[in-house]
């Protein structure tokens, strides 16, 4: 084991061995003139010599405390060093993880436009529905999308989930049925008619449908992500249940339609969240007001996303 003296003994020594006087040692440790003497004697009677002898108004080193400092400074310097280095290859890449819909639709579009603000700092997406352990280190930061807010993160609530359905335009008209206020979607038009968030949307509007026995499988197109049920309904095959926020654009240029006049809201946000180490990172916070910024056009596929949402403090 190594016998080294305390950190606070030797930090002590250093700025006093620099300063010859133990008052300005004490202003840049944030310690008093006595707390720094009582450091310096801890020290001396560690080693068995006498490191400091007063002259005057000034210490100066004994000729141990003179070989003791040179040698100190130089490890002093070499740690400095260590962790600027460190620091500042944390700073220049930045790694997030995202699910796979988030990542594709918001994420890779706008990137570039935060490496033309930010050239220091590379990006590293890092895409999937498993959770990385942002404490451990596995990334610096991550989107996700649920109920419960995580505990021991810095948590920034990005918008509220709202679900609504949507399909082709021809889709829609084809279908009168689909036309209506707020529609009864059947079973055999709905895209991947087992994901939950058809639940949600029947268990909200108290639907029975048409023909379903107890029991039942539903059938039909079954995809395992948002984007891919977006594509299905895009290309006519039915009606997909989808976060419209994640899909302005195909609203926007008319290649989705809502069903219905409804937005549903089954619980849960859209967050960033980070360990609390990176709370005073630069690029985290950079990525923080880049992202803020750049999800605005989105949110208006959902205008009642943010209600009752304090996006300062949230």
């Amino acid at each position: 084991m190594r016998q080294l003296p305390p950190l606070a003994a030797v930090r002590a020594f250093e700025a006093a061995a620099r300063h010859r006087n133990y008052t300005r040692a004490g202003e840049e440790l944030g310690l008093t003139q006595a707390g720094v003497s009582y450091q310096i004697k801890s020290l001396e009677q560690r080693v068995g010599t006498v490191l400091f002898v007063r002259e005057g108004r000034r210490m100066q080193l004994t000729p141990a405390g003179a070989a003791l400092a040179q040698r100190v400074s130089q490890a002093v310097a070499t740690m400095e060093s260590a962790f600027a280095e460190l620091a500042k290859d944390e700073e220049q890449v930045l790694s997030i993880a995202c699910f796979q819909t988030f990542a594709t639709k918001i994420l890779a579009p706008r990137l570039g436009s935060f490496q033309l603000e930010h050239p220091e700092i590379a990006v590293r997406l890092v895409v999937g529905d498993a959770f990385v352990d942002l404490e451990a280190g596995e990334c610096d930061l991550a989107v996700r999308l649920s109920r419960e807010e995580p505990a021991g993160l810095q948590v920034h609530r990005l918008y509220r989930l709202g679900i609504a359905p949507f399909a082709n335009p021809k889709f829609v008209a084809a279908h009168e049925t689909l036309q209506a206020d707020d529609p009864d979607i059947a079973e055999d038009q709905r895209i991947s008619p087992n994901n939950v968030w058809w639940r949600e949307w029947d268990d909200a509007h108290c639907a029975e449908r048409a023909g379903e026995k107890a029991g039942r499988q539903p059938r039909g197109l079954e995809f395992d992500s948002q984007q891919l049920d977006a594509a299905a309904a895009m290309s006519g095959n039915g009606v997909a249940i989808l976060a419209p926020t994640l899909f302005h654009t195909e609203l926007a240029d008319g290649r989705l339609v809502r069903v219905g006049n409804r937005i549903v809201r089954p619980g849960g946000y859209f967050r960033l969240i980070y360990p609390e180490v990176r709370r005073h990172s630069l690029k985290v916070r950079a990525f923080r007001h880049w992202l803020m910024r750049e999800i605005e056009p989105c949110l208006a596929a959902d205008p009642g996303c943010l209600d009752g949402l304090d996006r300062e403090s949230g």
